[in-house]
């Protein structure tokens, strides 16, 4: 079994370009199943049946695995079974009568238009790091760029003239994203004052390095407690808030879409619930009969 899942992981890498996240989430689901037929004296993966599928996916919610990720797995399962007949590994597909759970959707933790204010204002210094933590917290609320866009720009991605920048986005996608006028200012003096001429990314550590996720992220907390901000922030809450204030200023779903790198347009539309939903907030808070 262990053969179909190296062909599987490689038919994903070469066919269908997912992204590395995505592609160890799926090796990991898809290595899970596949101990879990063993487990239940399923010897081939030619002969697991519905009743097998749904023993997994049972034994992932006992484990606590959430709905989202159990969504997930039982997605990877049942990618690999189709694989498994394209390709003629196998003659059927235990999977094609089992669908997949309703998910109810999240709605985004998102920052009012003050709060983003006073998160963007904490680097109010002229060193090399209040200068480059400005110019990447302005440049992702500009953009709604993924924190992994962020961190693989180089600075030949970056047009400050044109106003754009070409970001590679999830299914090795390339897309062009306006930059506003404040994100290029900024961007632009953080480039001025500290990017050395044989750096290749855009935005690097104090050792030089290429900036990672996980720096970024304890820098947008170190900034968000300088702000004074109390709620909870992750790069994501940025993405969330650049696609919210857009569609609440009056933007279009389609260009809101194009800008995130969605493939579907579902996906933006829960910013639609969002911006519904603060709206009803704001009615019940302020209305003399809310």
């Amino acid at each position: 079994m262990d053969q179909h899942l190296d062909l599987f992981l490689n038919y994903l890498i070469v066919e269908k370009g997912l992204s590395s996240n995505t592609i160890e989430a799926y090796s990991r689901d898809t290595a899970r199943y596949l101990d879990s037929l063993s487990k239940n004296g399923v010897a081939a993966v030619q002969e697991a049946r519905p009743v097998h599928v749904v023993a997994f996916i049972g034994t992932l919610q006992e484990m606590g695995v959430g709905p989202r990720s159990r969504a997930r797995a039982l997605s990877a399962v049942k990618m690999f079974h189709r694989f498994l007949m394209v390709e003629g590994y196998s003659e059927s597909d235990p999977t094609s009568i089992i669908d997949a759970p309703k998910i109810v959707a999240k709605l985004p933790s998102v920052l009012t238009g003050r709060e983003v204010e006073m998160l963007l204002a904490a680097p109010d210094g002229q060193d090399s790091a209040d200068l480059r933590d400005r110019a990447m917290l302005e440049l992702l609320y500009a953009t709604g760029l993924r924190v992994s866009e962020l961190v693989s720009l180089k600075l030949r991605d970056v047009n400050l003239a044109a106003g754009y920048l070409l970001t590679m986005g999830k299914g090795n996608k390339e897309r062009l994203v306006p930059i506003g006028e404040t994100a290029r200012k900024a961007v632009d003096e953080y480039i001025s004052a500290c990017h050395m001429n044989d750096q290749q990314f855009l935005f690097i550590s104090r050792l030089g390095k290429r900036m990672t996720r996980q720096a970024f992220w304890n820098i947008l907390k170190k900034r968000a407690r300088e702000a004074g901000l109390m709620k909870t922030i992750s790069p994501h809450t940025l993405r969330h808030s650049f696609a919210t204030h857009l569609l609440e200023n009056g933007a279009d779903l389609r260009s809101v879409q194009i800008m995130l790198g969605h493939a579907d347009l579902s996906t933006t539309q829960i910013y639609t619930h969002v911006t519904r939903e603060r709206l009803k907030r704001l009615h019940q808070e302020h209305h003399p009969r809310g």
